[in-house]
């Protein structure tokens, strides 16, 4: 059936992020829905950021595009243009190569939850973290210089 139920759709907190950089996305919950849905040329995920979380560090990708598409609360998207508040409707682009290293931070007192969309091959997807000593790509997350961290990216 196309319509998923999220409510039967496990949520993790878990990431990949190699210590300190995790704590920042602590309060990011989320449910993996290509795979229940039987998606294998995109992914996506139905994301709840608790008050003070983060949805990622700020990142941006060379090989996936990223769609995000607010439901309900409010956030704030940090890009490097500046600040933008984002509520329920709006929708974020974020097209592949583009180097706008980007994160949304929920600065309410309520939590928001939002649908993030990639399209492009994840095996071929690297990356830069704007702020951070780190870099990904599909074999895990390295600091600029190309030292590994020890975690691996979760699928």
């Amino acid at each position: 059936m196309p319509k998923l139920d999220c409510a039967a759709i496990p949520q993790t907190n878990a990431t990949g992020y190699p210590s300190p950089f995790n704590a920042a996305v602590e309060g990011r919950w989320y449910r993996r829905l290509g795979p229940p849905a039987g998606l294998t040329l995109m992914g996506a995920s139905h994301v709840t950021l608790l008050p003070g979380a983060f949805s990622s560090q700020r990142h941006w990708h060379r090989g996936q595009d990223e769609l995000v598409v607010m439901l309900t609360g409010e956030a704030v998207l940090i890009d490097d243009t500046g600040e933008t508040p984002v509520g329920p409707g709006d929708i974020l682009a974020f097209p592949a190569g583009e180097a706008n290293g980007h994160h949304l931070h929920n600065r309410s007192d309520s939590p928001c939850v939002f649908v993030a969309i990639s399209a492009g091959g994840r095996e071929d997807d690297s990356g830069v973290y704007s702020d951070i000593d780190m870099v990904f790509d599909a074999a895990g997350y390295a600091r600029k210089d190309g030292t590994r961290y020890e975690t691996q990216r979760l699928p």
